[in-house]
């Protein structure tokens, strides 16, 4: 572990509790180290089972004296890959070969929504800059209608906030919910001290992502449609 710090935050990964599922969890993470190579730039997401790839990852490069460089989608990532020693740089600098991540929904046509994390901005430049990206997920998270589970959710300069919610009622929408902090007053507030605004909608075509990007003041959405994605279930 190549920490300069010694303090016991510094010396700590950032996930903490029980990783449900975990066997079956390390088993998707060892397949997904197997595709390293030496040289390698790789976006690196967030969650339980990216935390374990994020691990087995590590132990490859060290064991075969490999270099590697991460991106991170988020600052948890970011500080997990200090934690475990792996080199990170930004799409400042350089281009990921490839990536991998979860996903809160996946449907029959890989397309997904994403950012229950409140990363998705960053999640997708990542994405979007790969030329794959590896899905992280269990059964549970595969629907035959994307949107079924889980809300979609929008990343919002604050001061469009009104602005935005007025146009997406010309959606075909359920609700529209502020997402609002736990532990803190107010509401989340993303890396990019943006607002992220929880939407239910009643049916999402491949049209709506580019239609939602579309409305003044909308950073980003979590619809990822049309990428090039793998699915690895766990």
């Amino acid at each position: 572990m190549d920490v300069n710090w010694k303090n016991s935050l510094a010396v700590q990964a950032t996930w903490s509790g029980e990783i449900s599922n975990r066997r079956a969890k390390e088993k998707v993470a060892d397949e997904v180290s197997r595709y390293v190579k030496n040289g390698d730039v790789i976006g690196v997401g967030s969650g339980s089972t990216s935390y374990l790839a994020l691990e087995k990852i590590t132990q490859r490069v060290r064991n075969e004296g490999m270099n590697v460089t991460a991106i991170p989608t988020s600052k948890e990532a970011e500080m997990n890959c200090s934690y475990f020693g792996l080199p990170t740089s930004s799409l400042i600098s350089v281009q990921p070969d490839w990536g991998f991540d979860g996903a809160d929904e996946v449907d029959e046509n890989n397309r997904l929504i994403k950012g229950r994390g409140g990363a998705l901005f960053a999640e997708k430049l990542v994405m979007a800059s790969s030329s794959k990206t590896y899905i992280l997920i269990d059964e549970s998270k595969r629907v035959h209608q994307l949107g079924k589970k889980f809300t979609v959710p929008v990343e919002v300069d604050p001061r469009a906030i009104h602005l935005v919610e007025t146009k997406l009622t010309r959606f075909p929408v359920e609700h529209v919910r502020l997402r609002m902090a736990q532990s803190k007053d107010g509401p989340v507030l993303t890396e990019a001290g943006n607002v992220i605004l929880d939407v239910g909608f009643n049916n999402i075509g491949d049209r709506l992502e580019d239609e939602l990007s579309a409305i003044p003041g909308i950073i980003e959405t979590g619809l990822f449609i049309g990428y090039s994605v793998e699915i690895l279930t766990v």
